[in-house]
């Protein structure tokens, strides 16, 4: 992608593009599952503290991330496989940064509602059920948050989410506006804009708001600073 925008274009091989696609739709996939299982953590955190380290032990964790990147794989393989026996008889221009399923799916000769409802159909345990479970996770969170007595206790409890209701808010935003709920008369270029800020932006964001937040990364880096 990185060689796309720096030289406004660039030739790739159509096993090479469903690479890339393949790769792209694994890792957000992923990703959405990985923010769910971050928004549980943060519900028994806030909502059950004194049963945390009882619940989320290493093992569950492990067990937990492990059935995101194999649930992301998996689904992401079955469209890529069923994508892949289009048939591509027209021009070969994505008019794209990336090989993304929407502006691939434009250049086949084929029928695509199939791949259309298939994309619909996955993407309800994909994206929509744990968008719906991070709004549950939150809506318990805040109601706990509110019974708090002191200012100082909900202001700590609301810290200790903020960094993942931003990344959340961004990526799932774009998410629903490029694929699940398309905004009407919606231009290529913001269709672009879009797609690099859950591709490029977020991830960008993530050790800022993630990493900075944390006391030792901010002494090592004040360490690191002072020592130069």
């Amino acid at each position: 992608m990185s060689h796309v925008l720096l030289n406004n274009g660039a030739a790739i091989t159509f096993a090479g593009c469903f690479i890339q696609l393949y790769f792209f739709a694994a890792s957000e996939t992923s990703e959405c599952f990985l923010l769910t299982v971050m928004s549980y953590d943060r519900y028994v955190a806030i909502c059950n503290p004194l049963r945390y380290s009882s619940i989320m032990i290493k093992g569950v964790c492990i067990t937990l991330v492990t059935m995101c990147w194999l649930s992301g794989f998996l689904m992401s393989f079955i469209s890529i496989i069923t994508t892949s026996k289009l048939y591509f008889c027209g021009p070969n221009i994505i008019d794209h940064l990336f090989c993304d399923m929407v502006p691939l799916l434009k250049l086949s000769c084929s029928g695509t509602f199939g791949i259309h409802m298939q994309i619909y159909i996955m993407g309800t345990p994909a994206i929509t059920i744990p968008a719906l479970i991070i709004v549950a996770s939150y809506t318990y969170i805040v109601r706990a948050v509110l019974r708090i007595p002191s200012s100082t206790g909900r202001q700590k409890a609301f810290s200790t989410c903020s960094s993942h209701l931003i990344v959340v808010s961004t990526f799932y935003w774009t998410m629903f506006s490029v694929y699940v709920f398309p905004i009407k008369d919606i231009t290529t270029c913001m269709r672009k804009i879009l797609s690099l800020l859950y591709t490029v932006f977020t991830p960008l964001i993530n050790p800022i708001i993630y990493s900075l937040r944390n006391k030792d990364i901010k002494k090592a880096i004040q360490d690191t600073i002072y020592r130069h």
